[in-house]
């Protein structure tokens, strides 16, 4: 016996599918797919909110100087002349940011592996590249999904039947996040 459903499809077909599916799940919080692939998303979704829940916590911050780039009003930089030469200026900024602990970083990464990159689109700038966002969604899973979830023991998911389709009677479920 199997461990795992195959989907009629080839191991990289199946794989990006999988993929594909955990990424818009974790990203809208439902969708809606047949019963066979609902389940074979579930297993996925609910191994990596797991991890998430488990490494919420786990990173210490940590205060940085770093260099950086002095703008003037239209954003760009401000360059002045050395010894001939255009130099940027540069300005000395204290930062915090989240040093993560190993089993955070290795959780961190083994989440990079299934995800798959999500860009934002604004409505009305729908078709341009200008306001487009890149969505971090390792950054969405340790700060908005894990803490919905702390104090659940597992069942982040849900499946409910809404019928067969009409086109090949296959059984439609919409899953999503409880």
């Amino acid at each position: 016996m199997a461990k795992y459903r195959k989907l009629g499809r080839t191991s990289d077909q199946r794989k990006a599918l999988l993929r594909s599916q955990v990424t818009s799940l974790l990203y809208h919080g439902k969708i809606i797919t047949t019963e066979s692939k609902a389940k074979e998303v579930r297993k996925i979704a609910e191994g990596l909110i797991a991890m998430a829940v488990r490494e919420k916590d786990n990173f210490e911050t940590v205060t940085v100087t770093a260099k950086v780039p002095r703008k003037d009003a239209d954003g760009k930089r401000v360059k002045e002349v050395v010894d001939g030469k255009k130099k940027t200026v540069y300005d000395e900024v204290q930062k915090e940011i989240k040093k993560d602990a190993p089993s955070r970083l290795h959780a961190r990464r083994q989440m990079m592996k299934v995800f798959y990159p999500v860009k934002e689109v604004p409505a009305k700038a729908a078709g341009r590249k200008k306001n487009t966002k890149e969505i971090d969604m390792v950054a969405k899973m340790f700060d908005e999904i894990a803490p919905k979830y702390v104090n659940r023991n597992g069942g982040y998911t849900r499946i409910i039947k809404i019928g067969p389709r009409k086109g090949d009677a296959a059984m439609e479920v919409v899953l999503e996040l409880v």
